[in-house]
């Protein structure tokens, strides 16, 4: 379960068949998953360390994700599942889930790759 994700270990976090990657309050990222790696094309050995939101991924850094972030860092309570849209090529349809660990004082995303978006429907 999702919300158990501070006590898996590297391979159980490897073993899901989704992205997860862990935050600190700044968004430095603290843990980077294998299923992320292949969903963004980057080692986790390249991101964890970096901050996410302006090293890794900035095109996060917007209201409806970075926002997010921020207003639940502060109330420490954070719980939302949006869409999202990475500009990868081609682009990447997302379900994210922000949530916040009062255990580590840590964000976790969870990044559900839902595919290429559908072409557009012929007139």
């Amino acid at each position: 379960i999702v919300y158990d994700a501070d006590g898996l270990s590297s391979a159980e976090l490897d073993a899901l068949p989704y992205g997860m990657i862990q935050l600190d309050t700044q968004g430095t990222i603290l843990r980077y998953s294998r299923a992320e790696s292949r969903l963004s094309g980057r080692a986790a050995e390249a991101c964890v360390g970096r901050n996410f939101f302006t090293d890794v991924a900035p095109c996060t850094r917007v209201a409806d994700f970075h926002g997010r972030f921020v207003a639940g860092v502060a109330a420490r309570q954070l719980d939302e599942v949006f869409a999202f849209r990475f500009p990868f090529r081609p682009p990447r349809d997302v379900r994210i889930h922000l949530f916040y660990s009062k255990v580590t004082r840590s964000v976790w995303v969870k990044v559900l790759d839902l595919g290429p978006p559908a072409p557009a429907a012929a007139p």
